[in-house]
């Protein structure tokens, strides 16, 4: 098999050849058509992660490939999903709709999953409430428009390019908007719930547009900075700030995060759109690219057959 293996942290990546993976008691062997490549994928290569994975080790968070035999799966590997072959629990590999082609199905978890978390589990969206999207030309941004649209809520999507906010208004948002005024445009719009996978200033203005009673997800800082969030602006009218981290919550509780991607596969509205694809040998161009906001949507990996 071929895999991409990360040596040193910061340094480039490698593609190499690796012995093929032996399946031992409850594990499968998947052959991976393609494989997602996500904001974290990038952040553990670079060592920047809370977790630091021993060296050498392959990234990769999330699959879809078949099982020997021909059952088309989707499988979330935390590592290992840049390869041609990759081992995983057989209760993590979830037979895929037919209306879900490899590439869309391996960035489909990740982002759809964390929407999901974030929006149901975290933030208790009601039917009718209003959303913010940050980062909504994003892989995670672009999914929570869609499922902030399928659970019954209005979305204001806000995304820093022309590209993005046109991506954002096909995924369904109501409004698209810029960063420029956001606290202004927000507030006069009237947000309940504000997704966040971007960090930075933006963070800050929409804390202070959220009405009486409304909830910032915090979910990642694509923006680079960490804000430092004015706690005063949480006691007013009632608002929260709440932490998601559906990745550690997956792992903990794999047989509802295999209930929840099932739901995810048959709710109205959740439609992915078609990634960029680029070949495998290609990982390091792809999360560096992830890292500096340069992609638009989202990036998989296809390793050449």
């Amino acid at each position: 098999m071929r895999a991409i293996v990360c040596t040193e942290y910061g340094k480039p990546v490698e593609l190499v050849e690796l012995p093929d993976p032996v399946p031992g008691p409850g594990q499968v062997v998947v052959e991976v058509e393609a494989a997602g490549v996500n904001y974290v994928d990038g952040l553990m290569a670079r060592g920047g992660y809370q977790i630091k994975p021993p060296l050498p080790f392959t990234p990769g968070f999330e699959v879809a490939g078949r099982l020997p035999d021909g059952t088309r799966v989707l499988a979330i590997t935390g590592l290992g999903g840049f390869a041609t072959h990759v081992l995983v629990p057989a209760a993590q590999a979830v037979p895929l709709p037919e209306k879900l082609d490899p590439v869309r199905a391996a960035a489909f978890a990740q982002s759809y999953c964390t929407a999901m978390y974030a929006l149901e589990r975290r933030a208790g969206l009601r039917r009718g409430e209003r959303v913010l999207v940050l980062g909504a030309g994003g892989g995670v941004g672009l999914a929570a428009v869609q499922v902030a649209k399928a659970l019954g809520a209005e979305v204001l999507a806000a995304a820093s390019t022309e590209g993005k906010r046109e991506l954002a208004a096909q995924a369904g948002a109501d409004e698209v908007i810029g960063y420029e005024g956001l606290k202004d445009t927000a507030r006069r719009w009237g947000v309940d719930v504000v997704v966040d996978p971007v960090g930075g200033t933006s963070s800050e203005e929409a804390l202070r547009a959220l009405r009486e009673g409304g909830r910032l997800l915090v979910i990642g800082f694509a923006a680079g900075d960490i804000p430092r969030l004015p706690t005063n602006q949480v006691l007013l009218r009632n608002r929260a700030v709440v932490g998601v981290d559906w990745g550690a919550w997956s792992m903990s509780n794999a047989a509802e995060n295999r209930a929840m991607l099932e739901r995810l596969f048959s709710m109205p509205g959740i439609d992915p759109m078609p990634p960029r694809t680029r070949p495998l040998a290609e990982a390091g161009q792809a999360m560096d690219d992830l890292l500096n906001r340069r992609v638009t949507g989202k990036v998989v990996l296809v390793p050449e057959r």
